[in-house]
């Protein structure tokens, strides 16, 4: 098994109080959590995220991506419905680490786009791996997903691997005049299904 359940605890937010339960990846000792609420091992489908971890959008409040504000509001959305999961996956810069999507950054400043910027530093546009999923997905008893992503590669990896997406739940958001360029690479490069770049976002009340 690639990860293994270390423990769980409540964590109160200031949109729901959720369970957090910590997993430790064994080949390369990373720290991945799974935030969940609500009866969720009950075979329903269950409203959740997989989100990759990023330290400059979901700590640091960059606008150079959307990171931050899907967490949120896939937070809030699975406040709001009472039940859900949120996979945390310590997978930072699709991948490449926080050194080197730092140095991505740099070249971005001077005019690639973040495929591109990747590419140069020798990297693939995402090194991602969503195996990890199934094993945590497993523990706590989720067969099916309604996902919320925009990612249709990320539907399918997780197809692949046995998990059910019962639905793929749009989650656009975050959008500003620093990302449209992020944005439209997403969009063009890696298969993202962005939507209108001017429609509202998630609902936040």
């Amino acid at each position: 098994m690639p990860v293994v359940f270390v423990a769980a605890s409540k964590l109160p937010t200031p949109f729901a109080t959720f369970t957090i339960n910590g997993f430790l990846e064994d080949a390369t000792g990373r720290e991945h959590v799974v935030l969940s609420l609500g009866d969720i091992a009950d075979g329903a489908p269950v409203l959740g995220r997989v989100h990759s971890e990023c330290l400059t959008g979901d700590a640091l409040f960059s606008q150079r991506c959307d990171c931050g504000s899907q967490l949120e509001a896939a937070m809030r959305a699975i406040a709001r419905e009472g039940r859900g999961v949120l996979l945390y996956l310590r997978q930072e810069g699709r991948g490449i680490g926080l050194m080197n999507k730092i140095r991505a950054y740099e070249l971005q400043d001077g005019g690639a786009d973040t495929v591109e910027a990747n590419e140069r530093l020798g990297f693939a546009a995402d090194q991602r791996d969503y195996a990890i999923c199934l094993p945590m997905l497993e523990h706590l008893g989720v067969k099916s997903l309604r996902l919320m992503t925009n990612n249709p590669r990320k539907v399918k990896a997780l197809t692949e691997m046995g998990i059910t997406v019962a639905e793929r739940v749009p989650l656009h958001t975050g959008h500003n005049p620093h990302n449209k360029l992020y944005l439209a690479t997403k969009a063009s490069k890696l298969d993202h299904m962005m939507g209108n770049e001017h429609q509202g976002e998630v609902d936040r009340a």
